[in-house]
């Protein structure tokens, strides 16, 4: 596996100082009652590794692997396990959930209140050949599915299919805005839209995106400009997905229509961003927090992925020995889709 460090500054000092990857060998340790092993088959990248890594989540434990975004096979289940079982394909959801809390019985478990387990902060995730977790941070992997795909799957389809539908309120004929198109969620949620009947508008950075994000269900796509502004001649939007955060968000919020809505899903640097409160209070605007998808909300997912799959896009795929690498691809931008890791007996 690889291991983050202690000394948690890298975005002030440069990653060659500070918080370096090690690949180690940990020993493995009984399984407790709800946990169960798995044999990691690949892990994505995702930005939030990068904010993982910078040290920018003061709770964050060290040290810690990496990898929030890991599929693999059951190895072995603890006594009290009833949900998975050895030779089960099993993905990770962002961390785990109480099942007692008022969110949890409210069927809400990504909004869990005493989730615990959460992979890459407060847990070791899937930069590695194994990994433990508590069995209500798992759902089920159909058997046939590409193991580069299964481990990107949650995080990104599943993040899109939570904010537009669950969070968004997405409906059949609404104009969607997608910031971020090019990436992982981005792409992920421009075909989630279109297939729901959506006209759906992609924003990216650079116009090499153009093609491609038309092939995956765009109806117009936007090229921001160096500052991120976009909104000029975008038209009104009834739903906007920011994948990206302070860069793109002032203009994804000028776009929205009299009570529209905007979902923040990402948020790549570390920034503030101003609101004038009088803008959104006269347009009954809404401004929603996104959030990983529960298990339920995976199942529906894959049940629409069985009927007619979607294009999941992986940029890449990396050995585990260069996490590193994988991470200052991600650091570096412009990919189509995941860099994912090949940890095991992988894609």
């Amino acid at each position: 596996m690889t291991r983050t460090g202690a000394r948690a500054r890298l975005l002030e000092a440069g990653w060659d100082v500070d918080l370096a990857h090690e690949v180690v060998d940990a020993p493995m340790r009984p399984l407790q009652g709800h946990e169960v092993l798995v044999r990691v088959e690949a892990c994505g990248v995702c930005h939030r590794d990068l904010i993982d890594r910078a040290g920018r989540f003061p709770f964050q434990t060290y040290p810690v692997t990496p990898g929030h975004e890991a599929a693999g096979v059951v190895v072995a289940v603890g006594d009290d396990v009833r949900t998975f079982a050895p030779g089960d394909r099993v993905g990770t959801m962002h961390r785990d959930s109480c099942g007692v809390c008022a969110c949890c019985l409210a069927g809400e478990t990504s909004l869990c209140e005493g989730a615990a387990w959460v992979f890459g902060i407060l847990a070791d995730g899937g930069y590695a050949e194994h990994l433990v977790a508590p069995e209500r941070a798992l759902y089920a992997v159909p058997a046939a599915m590409p193991a580069a795909e299964a481990a990107v799957m949650h995080c990104t389809f599943g993040t899109a299919f939570r904010d537009l539908t669950t969070l968004g309120g997405l409906r059949s004929g609404e104009r969607v805005l997608v910031t971020g198109a090019n990436g992982g969620v981005g792409s992920s949620a421009v075909q989630i839209a279109a297939r729901l009947g959506a006209e759906v508008v992609a924003v990216v950075r650079s116009a090499s995106h153009v093609e491609s994000l038309r092939a995956l269900g765009a109806h117009e796509v936007v090229v921001a400009s160096p500052d991120g502004r976009f909104h000029e001649g975008v038209g009104k939007i009834d739903l906007a997905l920011d994948t990206v955060g302070a860069a793109t968000f002032p203009s994804a919020l000028r776009t929205l229509r009299v009570g529209g809505r905007i979902v923040v899903v990402g948020n790549i640097l570390a920034e503030k961003v101003a609101l004038n409160l009088g803008y959104i209070i006269t347009l009954g605007l809404r401004i929603i927090g996104g959030s990983g998808a529960n298990a339920a909300e995976m199942a529906s997912l894959l049940a629409l992925h069985a009927q007619a799959p979607f294009d999941v896009q992986i940029d890449r795929v990396l050995p585990l020995a260069e996490a590193d690498a994988a991470q200052r691809l991600v650091r570096a931008g412009g990919l189509r889709g995941r860099c994912v890791l090949r940890c095991g007996d992988g894609p």
